[in-house]
């Protein structure tokens, strides 16, 4: 009998983490297509600013119904009150900060670069979680970070490029890194007493009534304009990129993964978070007509190899225990 019951908890197991894992690659492709998009919008006049206050904006509006409903009859005016503080920390760090950061960071040096310092995130959480909470990394998991980091290197095509560095522009792109962090560790975190579609909707709300602010100061140029947007040969109207920029790139990509991490814990879900990057390009080809190089995709190849070895290198649970040491909330299950 209790082999039974052992057999069926380490199939729901199983079962939880194939539904987290699902979760990531789509919230990873979501964020991925991001930056096709915006470049469409940008070639017509729009700012950073105003792209990513839009984009934040429409998110929000789109998620208002889903994080109600998530709330009625679950989440009562004391408990919003108690977890304020984590959803202004989840609008501010991981969604205002992050792309703010990240877009300032692009206006003193190249796109690759930028990136390539802001994905140091996976590395920089297994290290948090190290110094804070005592979870060593193992040698496996260490070897798959070198190798997922080997990998952005020749996805981003950094061997060869010579780009220069730009220290303004590194110090915005570390900012863009802390942001990163803070969204994998806040997705990941028991014991924020919220639904993950409600904090997903609640950071989104947060988020942009800050970016409103900076705009509102002249902190953060906005500027837009319509038109039409090229995309993979089409002409698009303006409206129908930002409605795919809000509702796909940024809605059902915080919401999926939250989701994804409150299964995953903040480790696992940040390097599956790398494919976001291997997707980018796949879009930029499709969208924008920029065909990866050979390079770039046998480093895709090498993320794949790293998220592996970091999810071999998980400690062995068991069927009760959380994924990635994240403690389960008191009469919760993930």
């Amino acid at each position: 009998m209790s082999t039974v019951t052992h057999d069926e908890a380490v199939s729901a197991r199983a079962e939880r983490l194939g539904v987290g894992l699902l979760l990531a690659a789509v919230s990873a492709v979501s964020f991925s297509m991001s930056g096709s998009i915006a470049t469409s919008l940008f070639a017509i006049g729009w700012t950073p600013g105003a792209v990513v206050l839009v984009r934040v904006g429409v998110a929000a509006a789109v998620l208002a119904p889903f994080g109600l409903r998530a709330m009625r009859g679950r989440v009562s005016v004391v408990v919003l009150r108690r977890e304020l503080p984590a959803i202004a920390g989840y609008g501010l760090l991981a969604v205002a900060a992050t792309q703010f950061c990240y877009f300032s960071a692009v206006q003193h040096m190249e796109v690759a670069p930028a990136i390539l310092v802001e994905y140091t995130s996976p590395a920089a959480v297994v290290l948090w979680l190290w110094l804070r909470h005592g979870q060593r990394p193992s040698m496996t998991t260490v070897t798959g970070a070198v190798v997922a980091a080997l990998g952005l290197v020749l996805v981003l095509d950094l061997v060869g490029g010579g780009a220069g560095l730009s220290l303004v522009g590194v110090l915005w792109a570390l900012g863009a890194m802390v942001g990163a962090v803070a969204y994998f560790l806040l997705n990941a975190e028991g014991g924020i007493d919220l639904p993950p579609l409600a904090l997903a909707w609640l950071g989104l709300v947060a988020g942009a009534v800050v970016l409103a602010v900076l705009g509102a100061a002249h902190l953060m140029p906005l500027q837009a304009a319509t038109g039409t947007v090229t995309l993979a040969h089409a002409e698009v109207p303006w409206w129908c990129a930002v409605l795919v920029l809000g509702a796909v790139t940024a809605a059902l990509a915080y919401a999926t993964g939250i989701a994804a991490g409150r299964v995953l814990g903040p480790r696992l879900a940040s390097f599956v978070a790398l494919f976001e990057v291997v997707a980018s390009v796949l879009f930029a080809w499709a969208l924008l007509g920029e065909l990866p190089r050979v390079v770039q995709l046998v480093g895709g190849l090498l993320i794949l190899a790293g998220v592996i070895a970091v999810k071999a290198g998980e400690p062995t649970l068991g069927a009760s225990d959380p994924v990635d040491g994240v403690p389960l909330p008191a009469g919760e299950s993930r």
